[in-house]
């Protein structure tokens, strides 16, 4: 019998910043090439949790003028599904306003502090209108090698703790454009400001998604390479870009 994952999205439709749908895309076409069966929950606002075994989650990236919305929602109705999946290894990627989402919290430009839902040790501050946006092409290099993609965020992010950076920035600006980091991991769950969309460009970091997600329900399951002599050219190509 050939594996089955589940992957719940969470806000399809207002979460997609950037095209960040394409990582939902390559994650389902990288499993259809090694006979997984990648199903795909999405769930919106006001909407339940789905009951079922969760293997993977997935956040897109956001606007500030949606985040406290989304705050709101995922504390009344999803907070305590997304912490029982941390805690169970379950592989959770979120990117850009997500991965702020998922801190102690943020702090806008205008306004008071969104309080995220603290499951990285790690916070943001918008320095204002008067800071410039980091903005442009990144490459990062991680234990897999170079990711690469686009980023555009006004926030700064510092990690705090035993949170550790995902990367380590080789061009562009990263969590703050201060100390080189890029990205936070802790446990199984990835937090990142790359879009482009990330996963496209970067099938290392998709495979080791799929890897972890495997390893929770298949360990014996050989997730074989894959021919990605195009997805390499994009990269290489985000590469001279950045360059």
């Amino acid at each position: 019998m050939n594996p089955s994952l589940n992957l719940v999205h969470l806000y399809p439709n207002l979460l997609n910043l950037y095209g960040d749908r394409g990582n939902i895309i390559t994650l389902r076409r990288r499993s259809l090439w090694r006979d997984i069966d990648l199903r795909v929950f999405g769930v919106g606002l006001g909407e339940q949790f789905p009951d079922i075994d969760v293997d993977l989650l997935f956040m897109g990236g956001d606007q500030d003028r949606e985040q406290e919305v989304v705050i709101s929602d995922l504390r009344r109705n999803h907070g305590p599904s997304i912490r029982r999946a941390v805690e169970q290894s379950v592989p959770f990627l979120a990117v850009c306003g997500s991965y702020q989402i998922l801190q102690r919290f943020y702090h806008p430009a205008e306004g008071p502090d969104l309080e995220g839902l603290g499951i990285l040790d790690a916070y943001t501050v918008h320095p204002g209108h008067q800071a410039p946006r980091c903005v442009g092409n990144i490459v990062v290099e991680w234990d897999h090698g170079t990711i690469v993609g686009f980023e555009n965020h006004g926030g700064r992010t510092f990690l705090e703790d035993d949170t550790r950076p995902l990367g380590i920035v080789k061009s562009g600006y990263g969590n703050n454009g201060e100390d080189k980091t890029e990205g936070a991991r802790f446990a199984n769950v990835f937090g990142t400001y790359v879009h482009g969309s990330l996963l496209p460009k970067n099938p290392a970091f998709a495979d080791l998604l799929l890897r972890l997600a495997l390893d929770r329900r298949y360990p014996d399951f050989e997730l074989r390479p894959l021919e990605d002599g195009l997805e390499q050219q994009a990269h290489d190509a985000a590469m001279r870009r950045a360059s």
